[in-house]
């Protein structure tokens, strides 16, 4: 009987360990997955900026000369 109730115990122990492994893991996913997000957000941004000026150019030129 003390035999199975250390095994518990270490069952127990290892998987408390692996347990708080995987929720640091998690945690520092979360983290990147919100600077990712952020990330996305600003090119985003970006990108729409410069379609925007790219599309006012293009109705600021004159149309070439074959028209």
């Amino acid at each position: 009987m003390e035999d199975r109730i250390i095994e518990l115990e270490t069952r127990i122990a290892f998987q408390e360990g692996t347990l708080q492994d995987l929720n640091d893991i998690v945690a520092k996913q979360q983290n990147l997955l919100h600077q990712l997000t952020d990330e996305i957000l600003k090119l985003k941004g970006l990108v729409q900026n410069i379609t925007t000026s790219d599309l006012a150019e293009e109705r600021e030129e004159p149309p070439p000369p074959h028209y």
